[in-house]
């Protein structure tokens, strides 16, 4: 059963600047009309909320991102986590890719898959 009130869960699991800035895109676009929202990076997605995201396949696309006026990775991830975003990191991804949680940003949530299902229940899933 659907939850009534839009709330989104996002799982970006792979380590695509496009997919992780699009993920970013959607979460700040449903979180600024009310929708609660989940982003949980898993596999290369985990550098997504890493405090240095540039370990993300075509980081440096960012550049062109921002200077055609669009919003970057940076800008987009302020906003998510200033909306209230529900940020979560796969413990199995950290250790595949070889990051601490210290390297995270504050108020991720480093859990295992059965946590975010948990917390996914009733949330509309959205997979990049």
């Amino acid at each position: 059963m659907m939850r009534d009130d839009g709330a989104l869960a996002i799982l970006l699991y792979d380590g695509a600047y496009a997919r992780a800035h699009y993920a970013f895109v959607v979460a700040a676009g449903a979180l600024a009309i009310g929708r609660p929202v989940i982003v949980f990076a898993a596999g290369r997605g985990v550098h997504a909320l890493a405090r240095d995201w540039r370990g993300l396949h075509d980081a440096a696309d960012d550049a062109g991102v921002r200077a055609r006026g669009v919003a970057g990775m940076d800008t987009l991830r302020e906003a998510v986590m200033e909306l209230d975003a529900t940020l979560m990191v796969c413990e199995a991804a950290l250790k595949l890719c070889d990051l601490a949680p210290g390297q995270l940003l504050d108020g991720v949530q480093v859990a295992g898959i059965p946590t975010f299902l948990e917390a996914a229940r009733g949330r509309q899933i959205i997979t990049l």
